[in-house]
């Protein structure tokens, strides 16, 4: 995939080193992508923080790209120039996905993208971008919204969330999975922009003891696993157990198990041809049928159908 990041004057640094490391390098170990940043006239660029970066794409790199994401901008009030509108609805009319991070959103309303379409940006500007495109159906509480080839995203860190996502949905879970845990991150967070994490993995755990009871949960999945099985294996009581979960992966051991399985089971769909009935089994859900349950609740498609998806498995 060829991913064109535009970056506008005033860009926020927090996006452009969101979005580079999950599409920039990531070593021999995962596939790399033909990433670039790309602005308005090719040079020093200011950001938010005061110290400019040097880019040397134009908006013609636009033209080139698979994947072109806005940017947020501290000027995002101020639409940007008639040059840059164009180059995103070509890109958008050629076939291209285009995505946007926080307030990026408001240069795809600008371009008139988003008309008639739902879209997410910071909470905080949920309102504004209502207010100044009463055309676009905007949820405040989304931390991404895939409208097909149009992809809004929240604010601040959800950026990484947004890329994930599209990582997930252009590749599948396994690469979604290795990106996250490259960068230490969760690969999948449920909720809205006032959620809690839901860390499959969380990789950066220093609580030695937990760790070890996590890493054995993700060894047993096709276990029941109750919390008071865990909690034993910890040497903890229940409630004591609860707590020291909750403060070293930012959510519930319920939670933290159905995320896990959720996406143990995206993997063997896409990797396998075992039966779902036999993928439920091994990710712990009694049959086949609470397993679908699961999946259409949580990833809005039945587990057939995302199998379609990334192979050519009936």
């Amino acid at each position: 995939m060829t991913v064109a990041a535009y970056t506008p004057p005033g860009v926020g640094m927090l996006a452009v080193g969101i979005v580079t490391e999950v599409f920039g390098p990531h070593g021999e170990t995962l596939p790399g992508f033909d990433f670039a940043l790309c602005t308005d006239r090719p040079g020093p660029v200011p950001t938010d923080l005061g110290v400019p970066l040097t880019i040397t794409h134009g908006l013609d790199r636009l033209a080139l790209a698979d994947l072109v994401i806005a940017l947020p901008c501290a000027g995002f009030r101020t639409p940007p120039a008639p040059a840059v509108l164009d180059a995103l609805s070509a890109a958008h009319e050629r076939g291209s996905l285009v995505a946007a991070h926080c307030v990026g959103a408001f240069a795809l309303a600008a371009a008139g993208l988003l008309d008639g379409r739902r879209a997410t940006t910071h909470w905080r500007f949920a309102e504004l971008l209502a207010r100044r495109h009463p055309n676009v159906i905007v949820e405040p509480d989304a931390l991404y919204i895939d409208e097909g080839r149009i992809i809004t995203g929240a604010g601040a860190a959800a950026g990484f969330d947004l890329c994930l996502h599209l990582l997930r949905r252009e590749y599948g879970a396994a690469m979604a999975n290795a990106v996250a845990r490259d960068v230490v991150l969760p690969s999948h967070r449920d909720g809205g922009q006032a959620q809690y994490l839901a860390a499959p993995v969380p990789e950066d755990c220093r609580d030695e003891r937990l760790a070890e009871v996590l890493a054995w949960a993700r060894e047993n999945l096709h276990e029941p696993l109750p919390v008071a099985e865990l909690a034993r294996r910890a040497v903890m009581s229940k409630r004591s157990f609860a707590r020291r979960f909750t403060a070293a992966t930012g959510t519930t051991p319920h939670a933290w198990l159905r995320s896990l399985r959720l996406s143990s089971a995206e993997e063997l769909l896409e990797t396998t041809d075992l039966p779902v009935e036999e993928i439920a089994h091994r990710v712990g859900y009694g049959s086949a049928a609470v397993l679908r349950e699961q999946f259409v609740r949580r990833r809005g498609v039945p587990p057939r159908s995302y199998r379609r998806s990334f192979t050519n498995t009936p």
